[in-house]
């Protein structure tokens, strides 16, 4: 799988690029079939305290799987991507036909 982080109008955290690498390369191993994934970083000021935006796109088979959260941390925001990503590769490995 090919990963590739960017940080968006900000500059770059190499604590916060090595977790999403990381976390994506642990969600490879459940899901072998993902082919890319795109981590973007966002900061955007925000009156209730959160701003720090995660957002990944995975490129697999069939269409993109994409999820984003809006957290305290990039950390948090981190994690929450992440667990809505395994939500929507499981619905989509339940999907998927196997080779006849």
């Amino acid at each position: 799988m090919k990963i590739n982080v960017q940080f968006e109008k900000m500059p770059t955290n190499q604590s916060v690029e090595n977790l999403a690498i990381k976390k994506l390369q642990k969600l490879n191993k459940k899901f072998d079939w993902i082919i890319a994934a795109k981590t973007f970083y966002k900061l955007e000021k925000d009156p209730k305290g959160k701003g720090k935006i995660c957002r990944i796109e995975l490129s697999l088979p069939g269409p993109k799987i994409v999820a984003f959260s809006n957290e305290e941390t990039f950390e948090e925001a981190t994690d929450e991507t992440i667990r809505d990503l395994k939500i929507q590769l499981k619905k989509r490995k339940g999907e998927m036909k196997p080779f006849a």
